[in-house]
């Protein structure tokens, strides 16, 4: 009987239709997290590890424990193109878990990048190879390997439960996870709030008030606003 989900790698995930994450990717963050109605971000506190990092693609999970990157390694055989890795850890850590030498074995691969709820080190090169990583900290701190995680099983990253196979997509504004099964609705509803944006976009281009364009001034005053001239 097995108490914990620690020491399992799956193998066969289902992943989204890639057309429609290649829908998906055409948008923001904070596009999507609206678009979904306003849920799927991840804690603000992971960050781009280098200035214009993004990514976006289905998620193999990879859970960690503290200062220990062995997972690393396993997860990285069962990554297909246009995949991202997405790793938690057992409790908080901000060790350097993965650096310049796992990325390029990851390149192999066809990742797309790494989104980790811990540290990553290695920085320069990292960007020098065009791996986009998101991370919770920029930590030397080496790691061992010793300890078994797991693979493919659902994990919290960042308070978001992210789910194999699901989206993840990241940019400058922060990360938003997308359920594998609504992808193609997402990406939908995320075109149409596109539309409606840059509509609004020209009225604001022609001179147009937020105030009169989403009605605002009888609100406004009916909540005790006043207009006082001295």
């Amino acid at each position: 009987m097995r108490l914990n989900n620690l020491g399992i790698v799956r193998t066969n995930i289902q992943r989204p239709d890639p057309d429609d994450v290649a829908r998906l990717s055409q948008f923001g963050v904070a596009t999507i997290h609206e678009a979904m109605g306003r849920v799927g971000l991840m804690r603000p506190y992971i960050r781009p590890a280098y200035t214009g990092a993004k990514l976006c693609g289905p998620a193999v999970t990879v859970l960690l424990q503290p200062g220990d990157n062995w997972m690393f390694h396993v997860a990285a055989e069962q990554v297909q193109d246009g995949d991202v890795i997405v790793a938690g850890c057992t409790t908080e850590s901000e060790d350097g878990f993965f650096g310049e030498l796992l990325a390029s074995s990851l390149t192999a691969r066809g990742c797309k990048g790494l989104v980790i709820d811990g540290g990553v080190r290695d920085v320069a090169d990292l960007e020098k190879m065009d791996f986009p990583v998101f991370s919770r900290a920029i930590n030397s701190k080496g790691t061992v390997k010793a300890t078994l995680g797991s693979v493919n099983v659902p994990v919290v990253a960042a308070n978001a439960l992210v789910n194999p196979g699901d989206v993840v997509v990241a940019d400058v504004d922060g990360v938003v996870v997308v359920p594998r099964e609504l992808v193609g609705a997402v990406a939908d509803a995320s075109q149409k709030r596109e539309d409606n944006e840059e509509a609004k976009r020209q009225k604001f281009r022609d001179g147009v008030l937020g105030l009169d364009l989403y009605g605002m001034r009888e609100p406004l005053a009916a909540a005790g606003l006043e207009y006082v001239e001295d």
